[in-house]
């Protein structure tokens, strides 16, 4: 896969005038986040143990993460030189775990673990798509744009390699369906928030609802409605449906008012 490095990024041009402390917040919690695809590649690697073609590309994907999370934090760092990222990395791999030791996908089957890699990799791709184009800081944008580019790869790996596994294991259309859209919804289960609070709001008491609130609502602000309608179309592919047509245009509709609702609602909430 193609790759980058931390000196690829041009640190020269930060501007602390030009960094938003919202975004900052939910760069320090997507640095924890993205620092720790280690752990998610224990995972996977156990999925497929036995599968010499993907477990290269699941290491080689883990190291992309891992550097992600490298970037965001040193950007993070620059803006906030308090911020101890080391110490906040800590809090959270000690209270957020990931199922490090299963066998088997959390999934139900190889294909459904698959579908909702390419799940994550859709959110992640439009949301950093999201950051760079409403930020003003240059290196932020930088490393969005890199970071962006590089989930956009991450999907295509998974969903090829989906695409293999589903041609034996044949699971069907509702399966399909109902995988993404169980793994859309833990887009709000405990590992953001929890992120959110290490990076942000320790040492007050961890309350996930109010973690996860402050993550949403400055992470939905972002958002859209092009970045929505390319996210849509990803997801339907991932599941089997087509990305295009009748069926993307209803959904990216309905997602975008759903995402800016919720943004309003969240923004009355806080004031």
């Amino acid at each position: 896969m193609a790759h980058w490095t931390l000196d690829d990024i041009d640190w020269t041009a930060f501007r602390r005038d030009q960094v938003d402390p919202d975004l900052l917040r939910v760069a320090k919690a997507a640095a924890l986040v993205e620092h720790n695809g280690a752990d998610y590649a224990v995972y996977l690697n156990n999925v497929f143990a036995d599968d010499p073609e993907i477990r290269p590309e699941i290491d080689a994907w883990a190291l992309e993460e891992v550097q992600h999370g490298a970037a965001l934090a040193r950007w993070a760092q620059m803006a906030d030189p308090a911020w101890d990222f080391a110490a906040a990395f800590k809090r959270f791999t000690d209270g957020y775990k990931l199922p490090l030791d299963a066998a088997t996908s959390v999934r139900g089957s190889r294909t459904g673990e698959l579908i909702a890699r390419c799940i994550v990799e859709t959110g992640t791709s439009s949301y950093y798509s999201a950051l760079a184009d409403i930020s003003h800081e240059p290196v932020f944008k930088q490393i969005c744009r890199r970071i962006a580019a590089d989930e956009l790869r991450h999907y295509k790996l998974f969903y090829s390699h989906m695409r293999r596994y589903q041609s034996t294991e044949n699971l069907g259309r509702w399966g399909r369906v109902w995988t993404g859209l169980g793994r859309i919804a833990e887009s709000e289960d405990d590992e953001l928030a929890y992120a959110y609070y290490a990076a942000n709001q320790w040492p007050a008491a961890y309350d996930r609802k109010t973690s996860a609130r402050a993550y949403a609502r400055r992470a939905y602000s972002v958002y859209r409605r092009a970045h929505v309608e390319r996210g849509v179309g990803m997801a339907l592919k991932a599941v089997g449906l087509s990305p295009q047509g009748w069926l993307q245009r209803g959904v990216a509709a309905f997602a975008a008012r759903a995402i800016a609702t919720r943004a309003r609602v969240l923004a009355r909430a806080n004031a």
